[in-house]
């Protein structure tokens, strides 16, 4: 079994974290929340005092953080743990952030002798938990062989999506979709029940027809329609507004620097910004059926 540093336990890297323990992996975790430290110790975890501390002697480094800044700030800032991590240790960023910090981070880190991949993922806080997670890989070949055993641990789909990079393009591609989905479940069902339909007789309509899509399947945004989904939790838990606003924000970055056509992509991503702007942005982003809803 490896040694494994796992950095950023929130609502996704906790449960992801918790995997690779459940896998029989040594596994030291840091985070900047105390209680979110002793949830994953508690499963069998150690911790230690500081970063530095934490990524001694490990085969792996996982991050799983929300933006950029953050993940360079991690690696090649003041003290950074590029000044701490063996050479020939291999560190996959999961954190969804933009493709210029993927290749800046990975090609110093690289240069001390450190491999790097960006590992976005997808499957949600119940694919986290559940070891279900999508992988979105960029980076070289003998990298991903490497990695796709301790990746196995917290996923069931590991793609080698190509270079350094590609795994955050792969990953803003998917989610812009799901966001355009999204949106348009909810405007649909809205539709439905403002002529008096149930919606739950109309997801299952549309599951058998068409319109069939992955918002209806596994996550609808219809209250009481679907348990154990956000939506029949006042919208609470999952995956926030704000993200799923950010994760918009780079896949309009990326069409900008390709010259790429996006018009359904840049609506979702002023639909989400402006749900968000109400005072959203804490809740699942499946909330935005409120939008759709009449005053």
């Amino acid at each position: 079994m490896a040694k494994v540093a796992f950095i950023g336990l929130g609502n996704m890297g906790g449960p992801m974290a918790v995997n690779l323990v459940k896998a029989g992996h040594q596994v030291c975790v840091f985070d900047l929340f105390p209680e979110a430290v002793a949830k994953v110790v508690a499963q069998g975890a150690t911790t230690a005092d500081s970063l530095p501390a934490s990524v001694a002697g490990a085969d792996f480094i996982i991050s799983m953080l929300p933006a950029g800044k953050h993940v360079e700030g991690l690696y090649l800032g003041d003290d950074g743990l590029i000044n701490h991590i063996s050479p020939g240790s291999l560190v996959i960023d999961s954190s969804t952030i933009d493709k210029a910090t993927v290749i800046k981070v990975s090609t110093v880190l690289a240069e001390k002798g450190i491999n790097f991949i960006d590992a976005p993922v997808s499957g949600g806080v119940g694919g986290a938990q559940a070891g279900t997670l999508s992988f979105m890989v960029g980076g070289n070949e003998a990298d991903f062989n490497k990695a796709k055993p301790i990746l196995e641990n917290m996923g069931k789909n590991i793609f080698l999506a190509g270079a350094h990079g590609a795994g955050q393009v792969a990953k803003v591609c998917n989610n812009m979709l799901l966001a355009i989905l999204m949106s348009g479940t909810s405007e649909a069902l809205q539709l439905g029940m403002d002529n008096g339909l149930d919606p739950k007789v109309l997801s299952e309509i549309m599951l058998q027809s068409s319109g069939r899509n992955w918002t209806l399947e596994v996550y609808n945004p219809c209250p009481g329609v679907m348990e154990n989904v956000p939506s029949s939790n006042d919208y609470n838990g999952g995956f926030m507004t704000d993200l799923m606003a950010k994760d918009l924000g780079l896949a309009m970055d990326t069409a900008v620097q390709s010259q790429s056509a996006t018009p359904m992509g840049t609506l979702a991503r002023s639909l989400f910004a402006l749900h968000a702007g109400k005072g959203n942005g804490s809740k699942d982003f499946s909330s935005i059926i409120k939008m759709f809803e009449k005053a």
